[in-house]
């Protein structure tokens, strides 16, 4: 409902959110009215949104933040409300109207992927064509993957970011499936992303009930070397001080946010162990080591500096900083020595070399 935004947009400005640099609140499926407007013009639900997106809009600008809304490609979204196909011009031009910032534009109900491919193609143009600066946020990839490879290049030509896998749960095995998943077909997904287009693995589960903290930390380690776009998923109004703290880390967020662009990949996979680097400005690389192991206690892990950034990380030498679980200093290393790791369980600990 609108309340429901409103507080939320109260809590992102008043209690840090915005100021670590988290500026939009994206409204998902199921605000709409069952039926357009008698000008075919997409409506909100009166009961639930009575002063209608344009106030709830001037709202969240007058906090100082960005509001996103959702709609589909096809003929209904995936709720079953009206979706935009047949009415992109339309529909681009009404939440242009209404100040919107962001568009979630979702890829259920098309009839083939010839409409889907084409309806992603001219939502882009329409909402350029709107003269206003909304981001775009696609489901192309993911509803093309089971039937063809998806063309990345024409995808980031249109989409400011996109979703290549299933929808994140509040739950460990759906980290781990996201994360095995990006693992897998990193070769073709690692190189395009960058500045303007983004691989999105879906939102932050940080702040609810289903992970643990070691699998918080993983969430937030992992999701800052993919450069994956930072949309928490979860109630401001019940956050815990700590899931608060890991959220708005902000040397976490400055490697998540990195003006490179480029996207991290793993490195090395070692029995229960895996190794990620992601370069960074400046020649720095941000290095996530992480034990999938789900049981037993913290187990050691030791890395050669040799390895990462293709030699070149550490020649000749190198500070190391820990930035996950906790901050700290590990001092200077040279090019052959060694780091020795300590990470719990379903953990990750994140550096800065």
């Amino acid at each position: 409902s609108e309340q429901l935004f409103m507080e939320m947009a109260d809590r992102m400005a008043a209690e840090g959110w915005r100021d670590a640099g988290y500026e939009f609140i994206c409204i998902d499926d199921c605000w709409m009215a069952p039926t357009r407007d008698k000008q075919g013009r997409l409506q909100a639900d009166p009961k639930r949104f009575p002063g209608g997106i344009r106030k709830l809009a001037d709202y969240v600008h007058s906090k100082g933040l960005k509001l996103g809304i959702y709609s589909d490609v096809g003929n209904k979204t995936c709720a079953g409300f009206p979706g935009s196909y047949d009415h992109y011009d339309l529909d681009a031009q009404t939440f242009a109207s209404w100040g919107v910032d962001l568009l979630k534009f979702d890829g259920c109900n098309s009839d083939s992927l010839e409409l889907l491919a084409e309806g992603y193609r001219r939502m882009s143009l329409a909402l350029n064509k709107t003269g206003r600066s909304i981001v775009y946020s696609c489901e192309w990839p993911f509803y093309l993957r089971p039937v063809q490879q998806p063309n990345y290049t024409e995808i980031k030509q249109y989409c400011n970011h996109w979703r290549n896998f299933y929808d994140v749960y509040d739950s460990w095995s759906s980290i781990k499936s996201i994360l095995d998943w990006t693992a897998l077909h990193q070769d073709s997904i690692v190189k395009i992303a960058g500045p303007g287009g983004w691989n999105d693995p879906d939102m932050a589960m940080i702040g609810n009930f289903g992970l643990s903290w070691d699998q918080s930390v993983t969430q937030m380690a992992m999701w800052a070397i993919m450069a994956a776009p930072l949309f928490m998923s979860n109630d401001l109004r019940h956050i815990s001080p700590e899931a608060k703290c890991l959220l708005q880390n902000k040397e976490v967020i400055a490697i998540n946010q990195d003006p490179l662009g480029k996207q991290g990949y793993q490195l090395v996979k070692d029995k229960n162990f895996q190794v990620w680097e992601r370069p960074l400005s400046g020649q720095a690389y941000a290095v996530a080591v992480l034990n999938q192991q789900e049981i037993g206690g913290p187990q050691k892990f030791t890395l050669s500096l040799t390895f990462l950034g293709n030699g070149l990380a550490c020649n000749p030498a190198c500070s190391v900083r820990q930035v996950l679980p906790a901050s700290r200093d590990w001092g200077f290393y040279s090019w052959i020595s060694s780091l020795s790791v300590e990470v719990n369980p379903t953990g990750t600990v994140l550096l800065k070399v």
